[in-house]
């Protein structure tokens, strides 16, 4: 078996690959790639059993050509620099697609949020948000949930930054409603998969409601697509969590599987679906996969396998380039995860312009807003794929790429 590619070397290769459509020189390449401030925080936490340990945090802020630096912060165990500089990199292209007048960052703790108790979750947080704060602020840079994360793990960050600048809820976003929150920020990642799924599936006279899908991880990204699909009519025949999958040819039964999940923090061992592993999820027959978990899944080796037709990314960046090579031979239609996952960052934007103004909007108009604006992104990719035979990924960091430097350009190099 063939090393895992990281994040960063995937995000690089994308990036290499569209400079040269480009025909930006070396120069050029250079700054868009280099990140403004890279910051390494440790920091120690008491534990409950009473021994201290130390905790490594990072933020990255890649590019503020555009705006403010914007992108997630991440509790995970596998978090390191490279992972966040990729993801910030990542962040820059995604704002830009969207066209939210944001740039590019990534933050991250490298711990389990799973071991941790409420209380030392909260001390992870606080503290790290009492290393970092001098490099945010509502115009400077907007951290957001991410994976390990939540609203909540954004309200005590929000609070340490507030104590020191006053009370600020526009430094985040991602936040309860009652704390300033915009009304279907929760469901934005999901609800923009679903809204790309039914684009696709119009762009080739397929009708949803006769789709099988897939979806890898069910964490906020994963459970809230699967529910969104489902009630446009999919039917959602594989699911997955860290622990494992289940699989049923003739549908799960959805308010089912979220009733499991409540009891047992798990997907694995639901009575009516066939159980298998998390990688070979991705390998069982269905119309359309959305890897939403983790980057890296999709690859030389297990691409060949892959039975969809439609692969709708909604995990940072779950697919290697050797897989992309793969699909693109085999003729499967992919959304790429810096458009695909963007309905996330879209309706940040809308969080933090109301917080700005004071202002809360009904989540009708979120959700219109938002659909109006991925769609926007997703005619305008198509028309840069049509225009230099590309594909959508490559098209979409054309599209990314040419809107920060033009940025770059009008501010001054």
């Amino acid at each position: 078996m063939q090393p895992k590619l990281s994040a960063y070397n995937i995000i690089r290769h994308n990036f290499n690959t569209a400079i040269k459509h480009l025909g930006y020189d070396e120069e050029t390449a250079l700054l868009l790639q280099t990140p403004f401030r890279e910051m390494q925080v440790n920091f120690p936490v008491r534990l409950d059993n009473g021994k201290l340990k130390v905790f490594t945090g990072y933020r990255v802020q890649h590019n503020g050509a555009r705006g403010p630096f914007k992108g997630g912060i991440r509790f995970s165990p596998i978090v390191d620099l490279d992972e966040v500089r990729a993801l910030a990199e990542a962040m820059s292209w995604k704002t830009a697609i969207v066209n939210v007048p944001f740039g590019g960052g990534k933050g991250g703790v490298n711990c389990d949020p799973r071991l941790l108790s409420p209380r030392e979750l909260q001390a992870i947080a606080r503290t790290y948000a009492s290393r970092i704060h001098h490099i945010l602020g509502a115009y400077r840079d907007i951290p957001a949930p991410d994976m390990g994360t939540n609203a909540q793990v954004m309200t005590w960050i929000m609070d340490e930054y507030s104590k020191r600048n006053g009370y600020t809820p526009a430094v985040i976003t991602g936040k309860p409603v009652e704390l300033g929150g915009s009304k279907g920020r929760e469901q934005a990642t999901g609800r923009g998969i679903m809204i790309l799924a039914k684009a696709l599936a119009k762009d080739y006279q397929t009708d949803l409601r006769e789709l099988k899908v897939i979806v890898q991880g069910f964490g906020n990204v994963g459970s809230n697509a699967a529910k969104l699909l489902a009630q446009e009519g999919a039917t959602i025949v594989g699911l997955s969590d860290i622990d494992g999958a289940i699989y049923s040819d003739k549908g799960l039964n959805l308010d089912a599987v979220f009733e499991h999940v409540k009891k047992t923090r798990s997907v694995v061992g639901f009575p009516d679906a066939e159980s298998v592993s998390g990688e070979s999820i991705l390998e069982k027959p269905c119309d359309v996969l959305v890897p939403a978990a983790i980057e890296g899944v999709l690859t030389e080796e297990n691409a060949p396998r892959v039975k969809a037709k439609f692969i709708i990314e909604g995990a940072n960046p779950p697919t290697t380039p050797e897989a992309d090579a793969i699909f693109e031979k085999n003729g499967v239609h992919l959304v790429p995860d810096v458009l695909a996952n963007a309905g996330g960052v879209t309706v940040s934007y809308f969080e933090w312009v109301q917080n700005l103004q004071q202002l809360s909007w009904d989540e009708a108009e979120i959700n219109l807003r938002l659909e109006k604006q991925l769609l926007q992104s997703y005619h305008d990719i198509t028309a840069v794929m049509k225009e230099r035979k590309v594909s959508m990924r490559t098209a979409a960091y054309i599209l990314g790429i040419s809107r920060v430097y033009r940025a770059e350009e009008l501010r001054g190099i």
